[in-house]
């Protein structure tokens, strides 16, 4: 088991090393643009320029940054499909994208008040799979990707559909996976969201305790990969 962490936690290295790039052209950005954090009016109060050379490039820099920090989860998808493939074939962080795009399409709030409109009709369900698109189901799609990849990269279909052999086949396998997935996270999501969200909801109530069990679970990151 430490060792599938381990391997994990190697693979989640890779988007998370295009994160710092993200914080250096956001914060730089800000200092430029301080008006684009406070908005136009108020900014223009406190006497800060809205307008202008720096501003503008404050401005793009900010927005080059959020535009991977928005993303963050599609990263995921992708990097730590490729991370954990064998090899670290790229057609393994396809088969992350194709298991995120299905599963984030077939959870969404449409889907659902669509297909299960009981799970709309809870509060807790419904914020669950409004909030679909993140980091969580970017990891679980890369994982999906990397899996269908190392299992099914050298499978041999009769003559007829030799075109889908090897690693041909690994984007439709995925897409099979990915919507059984989807029909699992369809009851079990709501249960994951509504304990991540009280966990979370607690560690901030405790104040400075709540700050040090944070950062003793952050640190204990490191000896489980």
């Amino acid at each position: 088991m430490m060792k599938h962490l381990q391997k994990l936690g190697k693979a989640m290295m890779l988007p998370v090393a295009a994160l710092p790039i993200c914080g250096i052209l956001m914060g730089l950005g800000y200092l430029l643009c301080p008006a684009y954090m406070m908005g136009g009016d108020w900014a223009a109060s406190l006497g800060h320029a809205t307008s202008g050379l720096a501003h503008s490039i404050g401005y793009v820099m900010i927005k080059a940054g959020g535009a991977l920090i928005d993303n963050m989860a599609l990263l995921f998808a992708i990097g730590v499909a490729v991370g954990l493939a064998d090899d670290n074939d790229g057609t393994a962080g396809l088969a992350g994208l194709v298991s995120w795009l299905m599963i984030t399409t077939l959870l969404s709030t449409g889907s659902v008040g669509t297909i299960a409109p009981s799970k709309m009709a809870d509060p807790v369900s419904a914020v669950a799979f409004a909030k679909i698109a993140n980091p969580f189901t970017g990891i679980l799609s890369g994982i999906i990707g990397a899996v269908c990849y190392n299992k099914f990269k050298s499978t041999k279909l009769p003559d007829v559909l030799a075109f889908f052999s090897g690693k041909r086949s690994v984007a439709i396998v995925t897409g099979v996976v990915s919507i059984i997935v989807s029909a699992i996270l369809l009851f079990v999501w709501p249960v994951i969201f509504g304990a991540l969200y009280s966990v979370g909801q607690g560690i901030v109530s405790m104040g400075a305790v709540g700050a040090g069990i944070y950062a003793f679970l952050n640190r204990l990151l490191i000896p489980t990969g």
